[in-house]
């Protein structure tokens, strides 16, 4: 059974940082994509950053410059910190993974940033 499971949010200040986790088991066939979306009260959700198998990345214009992405392969577990955080950063985090067939996404942590 796939399981994402996401967690590292909670509530800063603007300025500050946070890093996010994300915890994949399951998955039997190869990642191609991997990376999180946001989804603010009353917004779609969109795609903050994207990091292909292959090496290339992709990242919303509002976060360029903001985002550091490692992965620790022993632990399966990806992570994303965000830094100088911003009010219009608050949000619900989702993490997901993407094979060829399917995407996968964890239950999503919340980022408030306090002004």
């Amino acid at each position: 059974q796939v399981q994402l499971v996401d967690s590292g949010g909670g509530e800063v200040q603007t300025g500050k940082s946070l890093r996010l986790s994300c915890t994949v088991s399951g998955v039997s066939s190869s990642i191609t994509y991997m990376g999180w979306y946001r989804q603010a009260p009353g917004q779609r959700r969109e795609l903050v950053f994207a990091r292909a198998r292959a090496g290339g990345s992709n990242s919303a214009d509002s976060v360029k410059g903001r985002l550091l992405f490692s992965r620790d392969d022993s632990a399966n577990t990806l992570y994303l910190t965000i830094n100088n955080l911003k009010p219009e950063d608050t949000a619900v985090y989702y993490c997901y993974v993407q094979t060829r067939s399917d995407t996968y996404w964890g239950q999503g942590t919340q980022v408030t940033v306090a002004s």
